[in-house]
């Protein structure tokens, strides 16, 4: 078994699917707040699997706000409080980043805008913003720091050949899905909008 820190590879790609989950579920929570409908986030399954290999990058580079495994980072003796502050300004930096990476990326190589934060104040062009780095932030370091290695304790008791088999799945589902969503938006010059429910009656189309 390949063991990556202290979790083995099946275990780490099983809890890529359930953060990727969590991703679309949070997304659909914001498009529902702001704008009034939830949809299929251009993808066919619910997984954003962005989400999920960035929170489990996160979590081999750094390792959790109380373990972290940049140790020369944050001395030992720090306070917990310190702690999850440098890890909340990782988070920050790389949601950053990653947000400006992927809006770029989306706009030259599909010739589409995946989204646009010019209505949130402090926005840093169309693709990030303060208040969203912030947020975004906050979330990682709290499901980090109190939530991650409790679904890990759980997701490790399946038993190995069956988590080995479920990894493989989740993740060839998840993969082959996010190269033909965005296989097809580079062809379309299109979001990849399968469905759309409405969740306020005030926002509902008119035709």
């Amino acid at each position: 078994m390949i063991m990556i820190m202290k979790y083995d590879i099946y275990s780490l790609g099983i809890m890529v699917a359930v953060i990727s989950f969590l991703g679309f579920s949070l997304e659909n929570l914001w498009l529902s707040l702001t704008k009034g409908f939830i949809d299929n986030r251009n993808m066919n399954a619910p997984f954003l699997m962005g989400y999920g290999l960035l929170v489990v990058g996160m979590y081999l580079l750094l390792g959790t706000p109380e373990n972290m495994a940049l140790a020369e980072m944050v001395p030992v003796d720090r306070s917990k409080g310190e702690k999850f502050f440098v890890y909340f300004l990782c988070a920050f930096a790389v949601v950053t980043v990653g947000e400006l990476i992927l809006g770029h990326l989306m706009e030259k190589i599909c010739g589409i805008q995946y989204w646009n934060y010019n209505w949130i104040p402090l926005h840093i062009t169309q693709y990030t913003s303060i208040p969203t780095s912030i947020g975004f932030a906050a979330i990682i370091t709290s499901f980090m720091g109190a939530c991650f290695d409790p679904i890990m304790s759980v997701i490790t008791m399946i038993p190995a050949q069956e988590a080995k088999s479920a990894s493989i799945i989740l993740m060839l589902i998840m993969s082959t899905d996010l190269v033909a969503s965005f296989s097809k938006m580079h062809r379309t010059r299109s979001l990849n909008t399968k469905w759309q429910i409405q969740t306020r009656r005030s926002h509902l189309k008119t035709t």
